[in-house]
Parts: C-alpha cells; sequence; structure tokens
C-alpha cells in the first residue's frame, strides 16, 4: 500500500509517498480502506520528532483520525462488519490506504456524510466534548470562553457549547471573526488586537466566564484565570503559545473555589480512550444526521501525495476548522 513515511525528523519536505506493508490485523481490530485522513496538530509534533520516536503508539505511519470503509474484521470485532462506514481515532498510521482501528475506537459514519466531512469530526470533536462537557461540565445557563477557535478542536467546541445553550466567547484573529460567529459564538475577541481579558471582564460585569478551554498555555494563563467567574473551570488542552512555567496565587484557587485541569487524549490509557469515544457518541452523533445541528467543519484538502503541504497549511494558522488529507486512487501518484 501507498503510505507517508518519514525518515528522519524535520520540516514538512520530510513526509514522502512510500510503499509500506499493509497492517496486521488483530483480533479487536478493523483494518479499514482509507478514504481520508485528518491533519492533526499532533502530527506536525510528531513530524518534527517532539515526541522522540518515530512509532506513535501503534504504528510508524504518522497520523491519527481516519475516515473508510471496513474491509476485514478481527475475530473479537461485535457490531462491525466488512463494507461499514467507520470514522475513529488510531494510534498512528493514518496516512496510509489502510489503517487498523480497534473498533472500540470507531463509530459509524452518519448517513449524509461523505468521507471527507466524516475524517473532520473524530479528533476534534471528541477533544471537545471530553474537555467542555465531561471534565469541565458546561450545562445550559453557563458560560465559556474558547480560545483559538477558528481551528479543528476550537470550532468543534464553540458549535458544542452553543447547542448546550451557553453563552459562548471566542477569541480567534481578525479574518475569522464572522465564521466564529456563524457556529454559534455570542462574542469573537480578535485576540491580536483586543485583550480578551479585558471584554470578558467589561462583558460580564467583572463576574467572569464558568468555563474556559485553553490550547495556547502560558502567555494566557494568567488572564484566563483573571477572567474565571468563582468556581469557575479552566481546561489545559494544549500549549501552542509555550509550556514553561506559570504563576498563581493560591489562594485566588483557595478562595475562589477554581480548577484548573489538564488533559490531552494521547497519553489517555485505551480503556480511557474507549469511554471518551463512547461518551461523545452517545450524545452528539445523532446531531451529525439530516438536519442535526451540528457541522464537521471542512478549512482544505489536499491529496495524500501533498501531505507536506497540508502541514504547511496548519504551520500558517490560516486554517478555519480542519485540514484533510483525501486517498482516492488519482491521489495515490
Amino acid at each position: 500500500m501507498k503510505a507517508i513515511t518519514i525518515e528522519a525528523f524535520g520540516e514538512p519536505d520530510v513526509l514522502k509517498l512510500s510503499d509500506a506493508p499493509t497492517p496486521e490485523v488483530r483480533p479487536t481490530d478493523l483494518l479499514v480502506r482509507v478514504h481520508a485522513a485528518g491533519v492533526n496538530r499532533a502530527d506536525l509534533t510528531h513530524r518534527t520528532g517532539g515526541y522522540g520516536h518515530p512509532n506513535f503508539g501503534d504504528s510508524p505511519i504518522i497520523g491519527l483520525e481516519i475516515a473508510g470503509e471496513v474491509i476485514e474484521t478481527g475475530s473479537a470485532v461485535v457490531g462491525y462488519a466488512v463494507g461499514d462506514r467507520v470514522m475513529g481515532v488510531v494510534g498512528g498510521g493514518a496516512y496510509a490506504e489502510m489503517a487498523r482501528i480497534d473498533y472500540r475506537m470507531a463509530m459509524p459514519i452518519p448517513a449524509q456524510l461523505d468521507y471527507v466531512h466524516a475524517a473532520a469530526i473524530p479528533e476534534v470533536f471528541v477533544t471537545a466534548h471530553e474537555a467542555m462537557m465531561h471534565l469541565a461540565r458546561l450545562k445550559s445557563g453557563d458560560s465559556v470562553l474558547i480560545h483559538a477557535a477558528a481551528g479543528g478542536v476550537g470550532s468543534a467546541a464553540v458549535q458544542l457549547a452553543y447547542a448546550t445553550g451557553a453563552t459562548v466567547y471566542a477569541t480567534t484573529e481578525g479574518s475569522k471573526l464572522s465564521r466564529v460567529e456563524h457556529l454559534g459564538a455570542d462574542v469573537a475577541i480578535d485576540y491580536k488586537t483586543t485583550d480578551f481579558a479585558e471584554i470578558i471582564a467589561s462583558k460580564t460585569n467583572g463576574q467572569g466566564v464558568d468555563v474556559i478551554i485553553d490550547f495556547v498555555g502560558e502567555t494566557y494563563f494568567e488572564r484566563n484565570i483573571a477572567s474565571l467567574a468563582k468556581g469557575g473551570r479552566l481546561i489545559q488542552v494544549g500549549i501552542l503559545g509555550g509550556g514553561g512555567s506559570v504563576k498563581i496565587t493560591l489562594e485566588q484557587i483557595l478562595y475562589r473555589h477554581l480548577q484548573i485541569i489538564g488533559t490531552v487524549m494521547k497519553s489517555r490509557t485505551q480503556p480511557e480512550k474507549h469511554a471518551m469515544i463512547q461518551r461523545f457518541s452517545e450524545h452528539w452523533l445523532e446531531r451529525f444526521e439530516g438536519g442535526g445541528s451540528l457541522e464537521p467543519v471542512v478549512d482544505s484538502t489536499f491529496p495524500l501525495w501533498r501531505a507536506a503541504d497540508a502541514h504547511r497549511r496548519m504551520e500558517s494558522s490560516a486554517n478555519v476548522g480542519k485540514i484533510i488529507l483525501t486517498m482516492q486512487p488519482e491521489d495515490l501518484i
């Protein structure tokens, strides 16, 4: 089969289309003919050596998110058959014609969705649900501040928050404000020209928001804490703006009853990942059916052989929503 391989860590040009062996199917695996694969920030970290090793857990091939057709099932698989259309999260191996996926990490593709839009769902919507609904316990009537709201997880979080009945504040750059508002943000904030903490203070009469979903990290931390209401929950999903050390006065956490929670899917155990998929599926999957309230947001598509260009697009931060690789025969040249 054709797949994207990496011989050495580095810039996008290290991504090469090569021949690779077909994955071996284990008892709990589905073997999927991949039609589309989502590009994620974790892929950039993998490509540049940020994880320190070439194997991303389950495969030396890059990529975490697939949509395609089941062509073989393992002996212990329940609920799926050859010919089923599935989407889901894999432990590596997505940038390829075929990939294996634990059936408990797979979800049926809603009937009206094509493979490209299906590939834009699993990683970002599951992550958004886990952070905002499961960990932060967002409910109708709450308020939430979502950073990087035009990105994959951010755009999913805005939709889930809106569907929940929360008041949604969202940061993005000026050119993307209207798109974020279309997804459901009540107040879209240009982080390049305004201080989001000042906007939150003004809009909430100094009370702050109940939940903050942050992907940026160190440079936002102090203002995030200042923007939380009493009993507020900060969910740290990423550190795009830098990790490093942060400072906080412990009395703020104590007397304001604040909660600071970190989450990342990659380092979860398999049973925890299975539970995340199940929680999301039970709560939201039917909302992608015809006339439902949720829509996967696709920024752009690239054929598999142009994986390097897809990574450059993500590195530019110009995208709104997901960047997708396609694996039709004409794309595998």
